[in-house]
């Protein structure tokens, strides 16, 4: 089973918020996941998304790939957590 860390969607129409997921690669984008591993919300201001880095890191350690989106969104967080370090 190949696992991808990516995005689901969630919300109403024209308020779209989106969860992070680990799920099997064949699965559809809004189907059955293995683990909610954050989210992103792209209408709010400032701080707009939270991610569980070590579930993120325990899946990668897995082999698990990820997405792009998710992978700029890792990118920004670990840039955050070293600048308040």
């Amino acid at each position: 089973m190949a696992v991808k860390i990516r995005m689901t969607r969630t919300g109403a129409n024209k308020d779209i918020s989106y969860r992070v997921v680990a799920t099997d690669s064949r699965s559809p984008r809004d189907g059955k996941n293995l683990e909610i591993v954050g989210w992103y919300d792209p209408k709010k201001k400032g701080i707009n998304f939270g991610l569980k880095m070590d579930r993120i890191d325990h899946w990668i350690s897995k082999g698990a790939l990820v997405s792009d989106t998710v992978k700029s969104l890792i990118k920004k967080n670990r840039a955050a957590a070293k600048a308040t370090a």
